[in-house]
């Protein structure tokens, strides 16, 4: 008879057994809530790709933002959709725009209690749905942008955003932003990097969220999925340039290119699981096709183990409300 001296299973055999030796762990801090406030609507209005998701109104908003306080969840990270579009994004920069109008009155809700966070781009905001102002051309004026980009800081610092979440992808985005912040005296807001985002076939439900204008693809600025040491580069000059934060997106598909930044930054490194992760874990949860729980926890927790020190994740507040759930014996 076989005998084994080493035997690993002896500390999988009971789940008490199996919480203590865990490498990885998640706590309801450490999850960031996107979240959509849709400007000219009387009610939230559901995302038919996105299972539970809304587009808030304000006041629903602050209901939402109540209760992700209340789950313990570390952040929320707010998306703005405007009425009016136009070519420059006007309403990006606009106090009385929705994406700003929101900040104020959920920092007024909850206060210290979670950061409240701001994507700061022009996607949601320009007619003709890219990331930055067009040229002549038709494509994307990069310096131009970074001008818009800074502006966009100094509105957002003003609602009172604790940090902004430059998604754009132009390059010397963190270096325009933080240094019209120092300048304008918002030395402590921080700034958080979309160093590694992809150009993904994952954002097609996102774009529902928003009401995407876009024609054509991103892939003249965003990544291409097939680079992966370009993504460290990215997180490299990001950092150089001040972020207090970078992240990588999509998080799912992208958890070598998670690792290789973690493996490299000094400094935070977060992850987005994005609306193309979460809705197909709903759509086969659905089906009947897989365990939800099991599925939601199982990826969000490879996020982490990949390398993120927090996770963007549309599961925030539920998955917080089973982290604070008694351990079953």
């Amino acid at each position: 008879m076989i005998n084994p001296v080493i035997r690993p299973r002896r500390l999988r055999t009971t789940p008490a057994l199996r919480r203590l030796a865990s490498e990885t762990r998640l706590h309801p801090s450490e999850l960031v809530l996107p979240m959509f406030v849709r400007e000219g609507t009387g009610a939230a209005v559901p995302i038919q790709s996105m299972p539970g998701v809304v587009q808030h109104t304000v006041d629903s908003a602050r209901r939402a933002v109540a209760r992700a306080a209340e789950a313990g969840i570390g952040g929320i990270m707010l998306f703005g959709v405007p009425d009016l579009r136009d070519a420059v994004g006007t309403g990006a920069t606009d106090p009385d725009g929705i994406l700003n109008v929101a900040t104020r009155a959920l920092v007024a809700e909850v206060g210290d209690a979670l950061v409240v966070q701001t994507d700061l781009c022009l996607d949601e905001f320009t007619d003709h749905g890219h990331c930055g102002v067009l040229s002549v051309d038709g494509t994307v004026d990069n310096d131009t942008t970074l001008e818009r980009y800074r502006e966009m800081a100094l509105v957002q610092a003003a609602s009172g955003s604790q940090l902004l979440g430059l998604s754009g992808m132009m390059d010397g985005q963190v270096a325009a932003v933080r240094e019209a912040l120092d300048q304008s005296g918002y030395v402590d807001t921080a700034v958080l990097a979309y160093s590694a985002k992809y150009a993904s076939a994952f954002y097609g439900p996102f774009r529902d969220a928003v009401e995407s204008t876009l024609v054509g693809d991103r892939r003249s600025y965003q990544l291409d999925p097939a680079n992966r040491r370009e993504g460290v580069r990215e997180a490299l000059l990001d950092i150089s340039e001040g972020a207090d934060i970078v992240m990588v997106k999509p998080a799912g598909s992208y958890l070598d290119v998670l690792a290789d930044v973690s493996a490299v930054s000094d400094i935070p490194v977060w992850a987005y699981q994005v609306s193309g992760e979460y809705a197909m874990i709903e759509a086969a949860a659905a089906h009947g096709w897989i365990d939800r729980r099991r599925a939601i926890e199982e990826s969000v927790l490879s996020i982490r183990r990949a390398g993120a020190d927090a996770v963007l994740t549309y599961w925030a507040v539920e998955l917080a409300d089973w982290l604070t759930e008694r351990p079953t014996r």
